[in-house]
């Protein structure tokens, strides 16, 4: 029986840097939030040799999509079962925008099979199995906010005091993370206090939370998309204070408790790039 599974989003509220180790792997330290933006899976048992894994928007090319078989492929290593499964993806979450929707899929998918199979493995050991397939899966094993540490895997839940909504806004290029990476080591990292953003996130204070945000990888994105300036610099015209671009990019991200300010940003927007307004998930 097929089982259908909400798959949702991320932003990154701060993303620093810290160091870049000697396996090529980066150290980071940062604050993602979950949004209710998602993907829907649908999983059902297969009796084949092995699992299939469709998706239904190929818009940037990006047809080989392969890190939900990956996760399943390391429970079934681990849990030694030979069940094979077909995931069906219908994509809403945009593709190469710092969002994490391929880590998000990865990650349900993880859940959901450990449901269907009855494997009993707790979060801790889903987070291990997750670690080595991609720095944000962990994280969306428990989908909360978190103080994500290390190479993903040092996940500490933070307190959100504010109800917040938040609008995503995509130029129609997206990034590589590669590319982005790449450009981003050949100069000192910019670094974020994220003490002082939990700090302020728990407190709710928006003016603070304005001043101190900041993505070490923004600098490198837009300089090979110079739009998500553009669109920065548009959110801030329009009143918008906390305004960053998200993961490596392209998205960038307007969060706001004032959803009325947040539609009229959306008007704005909406004809000339990707615009949706989301949730943010704080439980």
């Amino acid at each position: 029986m097929a089982r259908s599974v909400k798959s949702y989003a991320k932003i990154n509220l701060s993303l620093s840097i810290t160091k870049k180790r000697e396996d090529g792997y980066h150290e980071l330290d940062g604050i993602m939030l979950p949004i209710e933006l998602h993907d829907t899976l649908i999983i059902s048992k297969l009796k084949n040799e092995d699992n299939f894994v469709t998706i239904d928007d190929f818009s940037n090319g990006l047809i080989h999509y392969n890190l939900v078989s990956t996760a399943i492929n390391a429970l079934a290593k681990k849990y030694k079962f030979n069940d094979r499964f077909r995931v069906f993806i219908h994509k809403v979450i945009p593709m190469q925008a710092g969002l994490g929707g391929g880590s998000s899929n990865a990650a349900f998918t993880l859940k959901a099979v450990n449901q269907m199979l009855k494997l009993n493995a707790s979060d801790e050991e889903l987070i291990k199995i997750a670690t080595p397939l991609g720095a944000d899966i962990p994280f969306f094993i428990n989908c909360k906010p978190a103080r994500c540490k290390g190479i993903g895997e040092q996940i500490e839940n933070v307190e959100v005091k504010n109800n917040y909504y938040v609008l995503i806004v995509k130029p129609k290029s997206g990034c590589s993370t590669k590319e982005v990476f790449a450009i981003t080591d050949k100069v000192p990292y910019k670094q974020i206090d994220i003490d002082k953003v939990k700090e302020a996130l728990a407190n709710g204070d928006d003016d603070l939370l304005a001043e101190l945000i900041g993505n070490s990888l923004e600098e490198a994105a837009i300089s090979l998309v110079p739009e998500i300036q553009t669109i920065k610099d548009t959110l801030k015209e329009l009143g918008l204070k906390i305004v960053l671009m998200t993961g490596s990019g392209s998205a960038v991200f307007a969060l706001s408790t004032d959803v009325g300010l947040l539609k009229k940003a959306r008007k704005v927007l909406e004809d000339e790039y990707f615009a949706e307004i989301a949730k943010v998930i704080k439980k």
